[in-house]
């Protein structure tokens, strides 16, 4: 997949304009597609562009293993949607796609995740960002760290420094078709 596009130069009144991250994931029905519609998709939520996609991943289900691999990926998006209405504007893609929340670690037929809202740091119902276990999976680290390798969070540690502490979780990424 890995579209990577530079973002346009934004005019002072663009100014309010914020870098968010945004986990995508699946594991039903043709995951991948998914994916690829759902990054496509973001591109038209309002106040919302798409400026860049990772490749995609397949990875071994976490928590709840009786279930098939995850494909997924990360799209970088520059957005004026406050943290929630970016999350209610992705809880709408996934209900969109079916998505169905019937336990913890479901399968599931898109998963779309705030990972990052520029370097702000949200503690709401519902809503914490970063992610609180970005820095434990790889399925997240390796295509943030493929679209943003000099990425720093909030709390400071580098994106690249974290990827050694998933070195040892099963990922593969899928050669584009």
């Amino acid at each position: 997949m890995s579209s990577v596009r530079t973002s346009p130069v934004r005019a002072p009144s663009e100014a309010s304009f914020v870098r968010a991250y945004i986990g995508l994931g699946a594991n039903l029905g043709d995951a991948r597609r998914a994916l690829l519609d759902a990054a496509a998709e973001l591109d038209h939520l309002p106040d919302t562009e798409v400026v860049a996609v990772s490749s995609l991943y397949r990875s071994a289900p976490v928590g709840y293993a009786h279930q098939p691999d995850f494909i997924n990926g990360v799209a970088a998006v520059d957005t004026q949607l406050a943290p929630r209405a970016l999350l209610d504007a992705l809880l709408q893609l996934e209900q969109d796609w079916g998505r169905e929340r019937s336990f913890r670690n479901a399968p599931r037929t898109l998963d779309l995740d705030v990972l990052l809202y520029g370097d702000r740091v949200v503690n709401e119902h519902g809503l914490h960002v970063p992610h609180p276990r970005l820095h434990e999976r790889a399925f997240v680290l390796l295509p943030l760290a493929e679209i943003a390798p000099a990425l720093v969070l909030p709390d400071g540690r580098a994106i690249a420094d974290l990827l050694p502490g998933v070195a040892d979780q099963d990922i593969t990424r899928i050669e584009e078709e």
